[in-house]
């Protein structure tokens, strides 16, 4: 009986496996696929996402300002949603947006979506404050691979390690095949209702984009019905390059496969980005983007993106620059070496990867934190003068901590906490151990002890 008990439960679990590889996501009546986000400010306004199937003709959002009582239902206010059919695997499906105006600063509200008969279940958020003010995000490198099974376990471990988090943004490469809508549901569904709770900012990675019918490579046909993003960015890159000002910080989000595709591009994000910089009035400034000014991985350098970008960041004092596709984590400062880096005459780049899709670690001069064949998400604080960051493994450790204070002449102060962490985990991902050459690991050793000595040097 044991050994048949075993066998049915080896072909269950195969074929639950194999089942889950290729299953199917159809739309129904009912919304899924929701997700919060915004167009306009944040204060006074909230909006959101979903999809269903074609059948549904009519769309809707209800709000009210939560309260504990179940009454409020009743007396929330219906507010029509607009919509768009998308054929997409040769199904037709449509998407929804719903702007949620003229709100309260500060206030809980509770919402759901629908069409009257078939309705989501109720939500809740928070608008912003209408000033500067405390608040958190998480920030997610490349989830790309496994999604559902494996990178699922970040974006819960991020909301479990911060449930009052504001909002998240993610670095791109959300999928690792741009129009594959299978691997966007499993996307949807890692984040299930937390997609609902918590607000997103993302950008498109390369993987993200496709060659169409005439060769000419575009965003992915899931990424703009997907999700509700500022619009007010370049021409020719809605929702993919945008800005957003919360509670005192200045969040700008560049579209860089596009850059690196065509330089005409480059050159136009790079003039609105000195427009959008040269007119903040926000204490702080984050900018996100999918290929990283300063590698983590050996041979690959995004030059023409650092050589036009970079400048711009020292200029307008940009403070922190999240960043993914190189699939390790690295954190850093452009500074020669055997110069003090308590005060940054840059921005503090970060690298980081939340997927399990891993490459071979750099270890760069760049870095003053590496980590290799990790699964890692990263919550910031900011709170006046002070902006604290963390990073985690989604076994919940943390990896990385740095704080960043502002003096009163907008000066940042460094103060590197990661010394007093674990190890840094900096062995090679066991694929690459197995296929790469004597030489090659020798080569990987050198410049492991050589990055190892120089965090010797660097030691007060």
């Amino acid at each position: 009986m044991k050994f048949l008990f075993f066998s049915f439960f080896i072909v269950l679990t195969f074929s639950s496996s194999n089942a889950q590889t290729h299953k199917p996501y159809p739309a129904t009546v009912y919304p899924d696929r929701l997700i919060l986000g915004w167009q306009g400010d944040p204060a006074t306004s909230q909006s959101v996402n979903w999809r269903t199937d074609s059948t549904i003709t009519n769309a809707m959002g209800a709000i009210s300002e939560a309260d504990p009582s179940p009454d409020f239902v009743k007396n929330a206010t219906i507010v029509p949603a607009t919509s768009e059919t998308v054929v997409l695997d040769g199904k037709s499906v449509k998407y929804y947006s719903v702007h949620f105006k003229n709100l309260k600063p500060a206030t809980q509200y509770s919402y759901r979506v629908g069409d009257g008969t078939y309705w989501s279940e109720w939500f809740h958020f928070k608008t912003a404050q209408a000033k500067s003010a405390p608040f958190s995000f998480l920030y997610f490198g490349d989830a790309q691979n496994d999604i559902r099974s494996l990178w699922s376990r970040a974006i819960r471990g991020a909301y479990s390690t911060l449930p009052t988090v504001n909002f998240m943004i993610h670095a791109g490469d959300l999928i690792t095949t741009s129009n594959a809508d299978w691997q966007w549901a499993e996307w949807f569904e890692a984040g299930g209702w937390i997609n609902g709770m918590v607000p997103t900012l993302a950008v498109p990675g390369n993987h993200e984009y496709f060659k169409d019918e005439q060769g000419k490579s575009r965003v992915s046909r899931h990424w703009r019905p997907s999700f509700v993003l500022p619009e007010n960015g370049p021409k020719g890159l809605d929702e993919t390059a945008y800005y957003l000002d919360y509670q005192g910080t200045r969040f700008i989000a560049l579209n860089s496969q596009a850059a690196l595709l065509d330089s005409t591009v480059l050159d136009a994000q790079a003039n609105w980005l000195t427009q959008v910089l040269s007119q903040n009035p926000n204490r702080w400034t984050v900018v996100v983007h999918h290929h990283p000014i300063y590698s983590t991985k050996q041979g690959r350098d995004n030059d023409e993106w650092r050589v036009k970008m970079e400048p711009i960041y020292k200029k307008y004092g940009v403070d922190l620059v999240l960043q993914g596709h190189d699939h390790t984590y690295g954190r850093g400062l452009n500074m020669p070496l055997g110069k003090s880096r308590k005060h940054p005459d840059g921005p503090i780049y970060v690298v980081s990867v939340s997927g399990p899709k891993m490459y071979d670690i750099g270890l760069q001069d760049w870095m003053d934190r590496a980590g290799s064949n990790t699964q890692l998400y990263q919550t910031v604080s900011i709170d006046g003068d002070k902006l604290s960051y963390q990073s985690y493994t989604v076994t919940g450790q943390k990896y990385d901590t740095f704080i960043l204070t502002k003096d009163s002449k907008g000066k940042n102060t460094l103060i590197d906490q990661s010394p007093t962490l674990l190890p840094e985990r900096l062995d090679l991902p066991a694929e690459y151990q197995q296929k790469f050459k004597p030489e090659q690991m020798q080569e990987y050793r050198n410049r492991f002890q050589e990055y190892k000595a120089r965090k010797q040097q660097a030691k007060p």
